[in-house]
């Protein structure tokens, strides 16, 4: 079987937008949250620092330092948090500008992992017992906002000769099944909707597409829609994969210490809900690792950190040798499952305000990037 290919998720939140502008103030990004974030209790590892420093994720300089540092330690390519809602695109800059204007862009693949997600404001959060932070942007778009989005992703992006894809067809991944079939009318609606997105695929000279539908155990965003039946959704809608975004979708977090949350269990819990999807869904699953999970810096600082709501959740602070054994868990699931296409995604490249960010930082340096290149070589590696 060939190696799986690694995909880390890239959250787009590092450079100005301008809905942040109005929102929260001129050139806002989230590094204001990051620089911001303190040590909640004892043993605390915040601030994390980049130890490149602040990039900016929308000059192609700046990309380009990302892009070279993911084809050397054995990234292949990013899947990147795309956000379209009715009236648009929201931090769409770190991709049109930077990732697709660096100078080395096809030296990594990229695909959309669409965050259909009811954008609330947790920058930060103010208050840990409630889940109504102010409604900013709604994910779940109706139909001619979705054709929109399709027109859009297959001109910009698809047609890029770096845009991954399966046997001819571009990966296009959905987060939320849920909000997407609230937002198109149900299971009928939907699936019009995505035959329809395939159909223009076609049209635009691909030989289909390759939908991945995110599957979640537990709800960890606000305003999360769950579905009581992944297996018949994705049947359904004729989706031909399935993945994971993060650990903590598939584990009850209240089973977990606050403070200093236990890696092996968490770990432990999320392959055991793998196994089951591999079991009982009717695509190929695909296995996450997550770097770690510290979402404390979307939260008012100055407010007590208790249990609670998004973010105010456990905290999981491994090292890269537990992000390794991570690693040689998930590698172990490809070879046992052996799907055609092997995938591995990781969360994530860069989310440093939910604590879980493959670059480096002057705590732990390269060494979640070592990891990846130890377990899994290097491109030129698996050619």
């Amino acid at each position: 079987m060939s190696r799986p290919k690694i995909l880390a998720y890239y959250f787009p939140d590092w450079h100005a937008d301008p809905r942040n502008d109005v929102w929260f103030g001129e050139n806002w990004t989230e590094w204001e949250l990051l620089r911001a974030a303190k040590p909640r209790f004892s043993g605390h590892r915040q601030p994390r620092v980049s130890a490149l420093g602040e990039l900016d994720e929308a000059d192609p300089r700046d990309a380009a330092t990302q892009i070279a540092l993911a084809r050397n330690y054995g990234v292949d390519g990013f899947l990147v948090d795309f956000y379209w809602y009715r009236d648009g695109p929201y931090l769409n800059g770190a991709l049109d500008r930077g990732l697709l204007g660096a100078p080395n862009a096809n030296d990594v693949e990229f695909a959309l992992m669409w965050a259909n997600h009811q954008l609330r404001d947790n920058f930060p959060s103010h208050d840990p017992t409630t889940l109504d932070a102010p409604l900013m942007l709604d994910g779940a778009i109706d139909r001619e906002a979705f054709d929109r989005m399709v027109d859009h992703v297959i001109e910009h992006y698809f047609s890029q000769e770096n845009y991954l894809k399966v046997d001819g067809k571009p990966w296009f991944s959905i987060y939320e099944i849920g909000n997407l079939l609230e937002g198109l009318g149900g299971i009928e609606g939907t699936a019009d909707a995505l035959a329809s997105f395939r159909d223009r695929c076609i049209e635009a000279g691909h030989a289909g597409l390759h939908l991945d539908a995110v599957v979640w155990g537990f709800g960890v965003l606000p305003a999360a829609v769950m579905i009581d039946d992944p297996a018949e959704a994705l049947l359904e809608l004729d989706f031909a994969s399935a993945s994971s975004y993060v650990w903590v979708h598939h584990a009850d977090v209240e089973d977990f210490d606050l403070h200093h949350a236990d890696i092996a269990l968490l770990r432990d819990t999320a392959f055991a809900e793998y196994e089951k999807y591999a079991e009982s869904l009717p695509v190929p699953f695909h296995p996450n690792v997550t770097v770690g999970w510290d979402p404390s810096p979307r939260t008012d600082q100055s407010v007590p950190f208790v249990r609670g709501e998004y973010p105010w959740m456990p905290i999981w602070d491994p090292t890269p040798d537990e992000f390794e054994a991570g690693l040689r868990r998930a590698a172990q699931f490809v070879e046992a499952h052996g799907v055609a296409h092997p995938v591995i995604t990781v969360n994530a490249w860069n989310e440093w305000t939910e604590g879980s960010s493959l670059l480096p930082d002057t705590h732990h340096g390269l060494g979640f990037l070592e990891a990846v290149r130890r377990v899994f070589g290097t491109r030129n590696d698996r050619a």
